[in-house]
């Protein structure tokens, strides 16, 4: 990886009809992980389809939060509200935007 790259997990879920809100409390982590340099949550204008963006400073990290219990546990709050997801894994890294 070179030093301006990052690790990049977007996730995308469409969820239950309704069942935003408790989505979202499901979804929040109860602890940050190590690694975890930023997150972003995104969802549509009707709250069907909900966004998560990760930035991780490496592979390893991103895959030792995969592999917690708190990820577990997480994952399996999230489960009954969820319809369907998808993710991939990219490395990425920032623009600068001129000014």
């Amino acid at each position: 990886m070179e030093p301006d790259q990052y690790v990049v997990w977007i996730t995308t879920r469409s969820i239950k009809p309704g069942t935003y809100e408790e989505f979202r409390r499901a979804w929040r982590p109860r602890e940050f992980p190590r690694g975890m340099l930023r997150a972003y949550e995104c969802f549509s204008s009707e709250r069907g389809e909900v966004v998560g963006v990760s930035v991780w400073d490496s592979f390893e990290s991103r895959e030792a939060y995969r592999a917690s219990p708190v990820e577990a546990e997480r994952r399996e709050a999230m489960a009954p509200y969820v319809e369907a997801e998808s993710s991939g894994l990219y490395l990425g890294r920032e623009l600068g935007i001129p000014k």
